[in-house]
């Protein structure tokens, strides 16, 4: 719907923002670090406005019975309060906002395709993610770069039946990964439906992306669908896990 009168969905935003940014922030032109941090700025402090709204102040309530237990509780407040930076990337159509969605509800909704990104706060095993998801089609890649700092891990969603178009995302995701802003950033590939005839398995899925090629990177695949919600709790669990290890 292009009425600028229509309010854009809570958590989303969409053309018209896409549009000013390509225009006046971050041009081919013009790819400065400088006004892509003013741009990341200013749209995590009003999605940060809108959730201090929408959300209700939980206290949480300790009673350690030892030092080592004290520890413990701590170290859980501290990762409850903090939220930790996400970006689900992948090509066009490979079911990225689903996924989101399916984090953040637990129930499949019906999408379009996202020209420009869904931002939203998930909780998951009591860990605070600012989960981004960004729009994968052709025109929209180049902008990805200007979401990467601060990013504790990447999730890149593939269309397992998409077999044509792997060798793309292989190309994307190497692309993606040698940014330096991304240098010690987790990666989680989601080799998505699988509930679908044809679906490629995490294997085949694996050698086409290269990933046994990564040096120093902290990575793992795991075969998913995001409509039944197969396997994305197992790729969930490792990432919690590889997030808080890294940060320890």
């Amino acid at each position: 719907n292009n009425n600028p009168s229509t309010p854009l969905r809570r958590g989303t935003l969409g053309l018209r923002n896409l549009l000013e940014y390509r225009q006046s922030i971050c041009t081919p032109k013009q790819q400065s670090q400088e006004a892509c941090a003013r741009h990341r700025k200013q749209t995590t402090k009003e999605h940060a406005e809108r959730n201090k709204e929408a959300s209700t102040n939980k206290k949480q309530h300790a009673q350690p019975h030892s030092m080592g237990g004290y520890l413990s509780t701590l170290s859980r407040l501290v990762w409850a309060k903090k939220e930790i930076r996400i970006l689900i990337l992948g090509l066009d159509n490979a079911g990225k906002t689903t996924l989101l969605y399916r984090l953040k509800i637990g129930e499949v909704v019906t999408t379009i395709p996202t020209i420009g990104f869904n931002v939203e706060s998930v909780n998951y095993k009591n860990l605070n993610f600012n989960v981004w998801d960004l729009g994968g089609q052709t025109s929209i890649r180049p902008y990805w770069r200007c979401y990467y700092a601060n990013t504790a891990a990447v999730i890149f969603v593939i269309d397992s039946t998409d077999v044509d178009r792997l060798s793309t995302a292989a190309d994307e995701l190497s692309a993606m990964l040698n940014e330096e802003e991304l240098r010690d950033a987790a990666l989680l590939v989601f080799a998505n439906k699988q509930d679908q005839p044809g679906a490629k398995g995490a294997g085949d899925i694996s050698e086409a992306l290269r990933l046994g090629e990564l040096k120093d990177r902290n990575w793992t695949i795991v075969a998913c669908s995001a409509i039944d919600g197969r396997g994305v709790s197992e790729g969930m669990d490792w990432m919690v896990q590889t997030v808080q290890s890294d940060s320890s």
